[in-house]
């Protein structure tokens, strides 16, 4: 804290005010990083995209841009505080807090999917909430980008087609 405090100009003793400990000061980079490019927060413009596209695929390719977009800020955050969490209550508890947060996002997607009968007969609401989970996890950004090098468009364009394969009926 007192590194931080020093790089930023400030005493050390407005850092533990502004963020309480050094798992408030994480939380809050982690928030910020969910926000992705922007000012929009990166929820808000899922919300958006999907209520103004039609095409269930070209939502697909939006999702996918956007996870991307999310992943390449929060995961290395994420890998932080998963390390943390080995030994600290706190950062265990925002890790899951984080994995919580992500499936509830991804049921909320879910289900406009289901309501709007996008998905492909067969699969349920529960199969499609895995799925969009399971795509959007830092897990997967941190092997295909951070390990075998794939770049973050590369990766859009998996988690796309990954979800529209999954879900989507085939084109007729």
């Amino acid at each position: 804290m007192a590194s931080i405090a020093a790089a930023a100009g400030v005493s050390a003793e407005t850092i533990y005010k502004s963020f309480e400990n050094k798992s408030g000061l994480v939380r809050s980079i982690y928030e910020r990083g969910l926000t992705g490019a922007g000012e929009t927060p990166a929820y808000r413009r899922s919300d958006d995209i999907r209520e103004r596209i039609d095409d269930p695929r070209e939502l697909m390719h939006q999702w996918g841009t956007l996870t991307a977009e999310v992943a390449s800020t929060v995961t290395p955050i994420l890998l932080l505080i998963r390390s943390a969490a080995a030994t600290d209550s706190s950062m265990a508890g925002l890790l899951e807090a984080s994995n919580a947060h992500r499936l509830e996002r991804m049921r909320h997607n879910a289900e406009f999917l289901a309501e709007r009968r996008f998905l492909k007969e067969g699969v349920t609401l529960s199969d499609a909430i895995d799925v969009l989970w399971t795509v959007s996890s830092p897990e997967l950004y941190e092997l295909l980008v951070l390990h075998r090098g794939w770049t973050p468009a590369q990766f859009a364009t998996f988690v796309a087609d990954t979800m529209s394969a999954a879900l989507l009926p085939l084109r007729p």
